[in-house]
């Protein structure tokens, strides 16, 4: 099992701050295509990763990073300074 976090308008889109899912997903974009696979909004939400960032266990990480042993992974558009 692993906790799915959704911040801002990825979580608009899907309608969840948040889930638990089990998968057999080996790397990150793995996760994305189940997660696209499952429903419109999903597909919606995950269209376009070129503007998405990915956190696994808190850290930022690549979307070709593996999941083994992670226990949360955050999706989330690039944060800008201000």
């Amino acid at each position: 099992m692993i906790d799915v976090l959704y911040f801002a308008w990825v979580r608009e889109r899907i309608g969840l701050p948040r889930e638990r899912l089990e998968t057999t997903a080996a790397t990150v974009m793995d996760l994305i295509i189940e997660l696209r696979a499952r429903a419109e909004h999903y597909a919606w939400a995950f269209e376009d990763i070129t503007s998405l960032r990915v956190a696994l266990d808190q850290e930022l990480s690549s979307f070709d990073a593996p999941l083994a042993g992670v226990r949360e992974i955050a999706f989330f558009p690039p944060m800008t300074g201000g």
